[in-house]
């Protein structure tokens, strides 16, 4: 039997339009009027919401506090540190005045009020908080220094998509200083497992932890350490970053403290980062062709409600049924929290407003009409397995206090399902097998049209050596992305090199 889905198009004619149809469709975003921004509707910010709410948790239980920078900072700060600036040139926005004044009926910039020094919209901000931290730390007892922010940043992209790539995008940034490079790295590394953690036990999305080559590093960083997470079309999403940075921005920023021994040290920093672009990744890897699937532990609401409301005297005991049904769905706890339902008692067709919350992607929608409240009964659809093996939806009538009673159990079973979905895509497609170039770029061109990711042997080579291994993966539009922790010993020769290997490193092709 052909199902009619509730998108235009399917991921399988088409990605992309499938992609932006679901941000559509899901009403998570829309365009703003400015190129490359995004206005993030109620669904989607609440999506947004309740990951920046678990993480938070995380990187406060991690001994950060929360604080606030400018959005401006000075363009001599990122001076400071050149290899800094050259990384970020080509996407900062820049700020040279401060007035605008009427001329033939038009606003244009006033010439009389340009700035005595150009102010950079925030890209990040390891320059200007590099420069608090040379104000704050003056002896050992300052340190730690463990800060993160909750902000918008700006980094003018030429091509723009929805939540992966855009101009303005929202993400949190963990900032530390310690007293040496030993440390620094190990909490480099926490701050990788945290993101590791948030993104597979909140997000249900399977990740891989490792090093990026040296030609990926953030910029002035020694090392920089990414979450990897595989899309449906078998594409890599880099899902969050981690950087020490040794001591160079340290010495840039005059980041300096006393020893216990009386004697002047450089700290070693290091910086870490989120963004609005795991939404996107919540996406690509949960959506189906009826739109999202939200799992549970970041769904704004994890059961809704719907009332089938026929304009008769019924109508208003069905309402009092239903109140009655979320307030006892609101007392119970899943997945370490109390349970988020919502009545959606909006004057519209109870069939029109079910497709919207499917297409939304909330876990469970219950429906509930006179024949249901006569019976005690609720109508429940999980969204996770929405038709029968027949095509028709699958609707299961359950006696309400057994659906309150099984709630909680119902939404853990749908979060680890959907990771498990997940992990198996990802597992069943990255090769491990491809010896030599040649094997590599036949893989890519003959493969079926979502090809996933290969994990090779390399040498981890650097330098000019490096830069001539990226560029023939560029002519095959295809990246470097890690280094796997949890990767096997390299045992062979490196595929790029032909030198013994010195570890494994994942290939593919990248958002």
């Amino acid at each position: 039997m052909t199902i009619k889905h509730a998108l235009p198009v399917t991921r399988e004619q088409d990605f992309a339009a499938w992609y932006q149809a679901v941000i559509a469709e899901a009403d998570m975003a829309e365009e703003s009027g400015v190129r490359g921004c995004m206005v993030i509707r109620p669904w989607g910010y609440g999506i947004w919401e309740r990951m920046q709410r678990l993480l938070d948790d995380r990187i406060k239980a991690a001994g950060y506090d929360n604080c606030y920078f400018p959005l401006f900072i000075p363009l001599s700060y990122f001076e400071k540190e050149a290899e800094h600036v050259e990384g970020f040139a080509k996407e900062m926005a820049v700020v040279t005045h401060h007035r605008l004044k009427s001329e033939g009926g038009k606003l244009v910039v006033d010439p009389d009020a340009k700035l005595e020094e150009p102010l950079v919209v925030r890209p990040t901000s390891e320059t200007v908080i590099g420069a608090a931290f040379s104000r704050w730390v003056q002896s050992w007892r300052d340190l730690p220094m463990q800060i993160n922010q909750w902000a918008n940043v700006v980094r003018w992209e030429m091509r723009t998509r929805m939540f992966l790539r855009t101009s303005e995008f929202l993400w949190q940034e963990g900032h530390a200083a310690y007293a040496d490079g030993k440390q620094a790295l190990a909490e480099t590394l926490k701050a990788l497992e945290l993101y590791r953690s948030f993104a597979e036990d909140c997000v249900a999305l399977p990740v891989i932890a490792g090093e990026k080559p040296e030609n990926e590093r953030f910029p002035g960083a020694v090392a920089t350490y990414s979450i990897e997470a595989m899309m449906q079309d078998g594409k890599a999403l880099q899902a969050g970053t981690s950087h020490y940075l040794g001591d160079n921005f340290a010495r840039a920023q005059n980041i300096r403290y006393q020893n216990d021994a009386g004697e002047i040290e450089f700290a070693h920093t290091i910086s870490w980062g989120m963004s609005t672009r795991m939404i996107g990744g919540l996406i690509m890897t949960h959506g189906d062709d009826d739109g999202l699937r939200v799992p549970p532990r970041i769904a704004p609401y994890q059961v809704v409600i719907v009332p089938m409301l026929r304009d008769t005297e019924e109508d208003a005991a069905v309402l009092d049924y239903c109140r009655a049904l979320a307030a006892d769905l609101n007392a119970q706890a899943a997945l370490g929290e109390p349970v988020r339902a919502l009545l959606d008692a909006r004057p519209a067709k109870a069939a029109n407003k079910r497709w919207a919350w499917v297409k939304k992607g909330a876990p469970l929608i219950v429906e509930v009409g006179p024949r249901d409240m006569a019976g005690g009964n609720v109508s429940v659809i999980r969204r996770d397995r929405l038709y029968q093996e027949s095509g028709k939806l699958a609707s299961l009538v359950q006696p309400r206090a057994e659906f309150v009673a099984s709630v909680a159990g119902l939404l853990e079973e749908i979060q680890a399902g959907l990771f498990a979905e997940a992990k198996a895509r990802t597992d069943a497609n990255i090769r491990r097998d491809v010896t030599d170039f040649a094997e590599l770029e036949r893989f890519f061109a003959e493969s079926v049209k979502f090809p996933g990711w290969v994990e090779v042997e390399w040498a981890r080579p650097t330098g000019a050596e490096l830069d001539a291994v990226d560029q023939r993966l560029k002519a095959l539009k295809l990246t470097l992305r890690n280094a796997p922790e949890k990767a096997a010993p390299a045992t062979g020769t490196c595929i790029f090199t032909g030198r013994p290997a010195l570890e494994r490193v994942l290939v593919g092709r990248s958002y």
